[in-house]
């Protein structure tokens, strides 16, 4: 059997979940025996809407004492990285061991970035500068550091955590990939073939001996929407719906790349994924009731497993 780790975002019902709706989030998630639970981050997306991603991380990290949360994706070039160091390191300390970061350079909405004060052109470069001090801050050494973007003198902040966090590079680009070989511990893949991924991980490997890494990138997964229930077509309009009003674009931009049915159904969709080395999803699922998706993402993990 395959060793499959895979988690769930709580349902999309607003800016935030209603406390009540991530109480029972948390629960079914963790009776179901999902992994851990994850998260998004974004300021202002199109119709105004988002959440803090690591305000979002601690919320879910002290609704449950065991479960790790996975950010994806935290919208790093927005941020300066000495704050987001100092919030990194305080939620380790409240949840030792159990935050992973996924940070990517979004963009799908250039006016998010516009009220937040950072020209959109640049925010490849400034994810390249934020990662490598993020990197350095959360060693709890002195850093000092002078880019394009971020200017810093002998910056510190303690305590370090006590297990490193991850940082894992999303994004679909040639240059995310390139990112994730030299600044990141792996990288997370969304809207793209088993075979693309499969071609990552490789590149990553060969991109990360040219750059003199030791500690190759390994922590790679893939983040997926789907739908799930009981009849297709009911599946298909939940996620269609959702997307739709998430992204502000037909669905069918994304329905390649978006399953939905049963839990059969979504497995049998992903398990070319696994063939090519994926262990590690967190699905978007959007289902009729919060039970369903928990428990239909749970199933899709134990048949993952069996692949």
């Amino acid at each position: 059997m395959v060793e499959i780790r895979l988690g769930a975002f709580p349902p999309l019902e607003g800016p935030v979940p209603a406390p009540g709706t991530q109480a029972r989030f948390v629960h079914a998630a963790a009776d179901a025996g999902l992994d851990h639970f994850c998260t998004g981050d974004h300021v202002s997306f199109f119709v105004g809407a988002g959440f803090d991603g690591l305000v979002s991380a601690t919320s879910l990290a002290m609704a449950h004492p065991a479960m790790p949360v996975y950010v994806a994706v935290y919208l790093l070039p927005l941020r300066h990285p000495t704050l987001v160091a100092r919030q990194v390191a305080d939620l380790e300390s409240l949840a030792p061991g159990r935050l992973v970061l996924g940070v990517g350079i979004g963009g799908e909405d250039p006016h998010e970035f516009a009220i937040c004060g950072v020209d959109a052109r640049t925010r490849g470069r400034r994810m390249d500068e934020c990662l490598t001090v993020l990197h350095s801050l959360l060693t709890g050494t002195p850093v000092t550091f002078h880019g394009e973007f971020v200017d810093l003198d002998e910056a510190l902040i303690l305590p370090k955590p006590r297990s490193p966090v991850p940082l894992i590079v999303c994004g679909r680009s040639d240059a995310a990939v390139r990112r994730a070989a030299r600044l990141g511990d792996g990288w997370i893949g969304l809207w793209n073939s088993a075979r693309r991924f499969a071609e990552v991980a490789a590149s990553i490997d060969e991109q990360a001996t040219a750059a003199g890494r030791r500690d190759h990138p390994r922590a790679h997964a893939m983040q997926v929407w789907c739908g799930i229930a009981q009849e297709r077509q009911r599946a298909r309009t939940l996620l269609a719906t959702a997307m739709e009003r998430f992204y502000q674009i037909p669905f069918d931009r994304f329905e390649r790349y978006s399953p939905y049915g049963t839990p059969v159904e979504i497995a049998e969709f992903l398990a070319p994924y696994v063939a090519a080395g994926c262990t590690t999803f967190n699905l978007i699922p959007q289902s009729p009731d919060i039970e369903t998706g928990v428990q239909g993402a749970a199933e899709v993990k134990r048949l993952l497993a069996g692949t």
